[in-house]
Parts: structure tokens; sequence; C-alpha cells
């Protein structure tokens, strides 16, 4: 459905450090930066991407958004949100941990990123 999310850094190293320890936790390789100092993470479904805003302003975050992403099981789940504070990021949400939903149980985490974007880490329970 998607072929990339894009998300605003005021730092794009604090930024790629954060994010190349996340993706380092599901199985992804860091970000590689292109000749305009964008950052991208490609996948098999598409790319994520962190970027200095373009009109030069800060970059802020949705209120209300949230970004997902998949991860294989539980422990990468911990795994990600551990790197994701030891990186910069801070926690919000509950803890990691099991929710019941409308397709049965899943396990996530939530994180702000060092520019307060709201991402979470996800994974479906059989």
């Amino acid at each position: 459905m998607f072929s990339h999310i894009m998300v605003g850094a005021n730092d794009i190293e604090e930024s790629k450090k954060f994010y190349d320890a996340l993706q380092d936790t599901l199985g992804h390789k860091p970000g590689a930066m292109d000749e305009k100092g964008r950052v991208f993470y490609p996948s098999e479904t598409g790319f994520f991407g962190i970027t200095l805003p373009l009109d030069g302003e800060a970059a802020t975050h949705a209120n209300g958004g949230t970004i997902g992403f998949s991860a294989p099981n539980t422990e990468a789940i911990d795994a990600w949100h551990a790197a994701g504070i030891a990186n910069g990021g801070t926690t919000c949400e509950n803890p990691p941990g099991i929710r019941e939903g409308r397709v049965g149980e899943i396990y996530l985490a939530y994180l702000r990123d060092p520019a307060g974007n709201k991402i979470c880490a996800l994974h479906r329970m059989k």
C-alpha cells in the first residue's frame, strides 16, 4: 500500500544513529544517505526515510500520527525499544507488551524519536 514514509529530523546524524540502531534490531541494514542529505532504509515493501524539512523550518511531529514497523517476534521488539532508549529516543504510551486487538493479540512498543515523531514496533501473535 505504501511506497515510502518520510519523517522530518532536526539533526540528521542524531536521527540516523537512532534509526540505525532500531532498524538493526529488526534485521535491516543501516540507512544510506543520498546527495541531498536524506537517509533511506529500504525493505521489500518500501522505504523509510528521514530528512531535514525542505522549507528550512524545524521538524515537528504529527499530533495523533504514529508510524509502525513490523517485527518478527517479541524479542526483536524488546531489543528495538531498548535500542531506541539507548540512542536518544523516549518511551511513550504503555511499556512494551501484549495488547488485545480486533484481530487478536499483538505485542508492541512505542517510542518518540529525537524529533518527537511517534513510532511503534508491532508483532502479531498467533
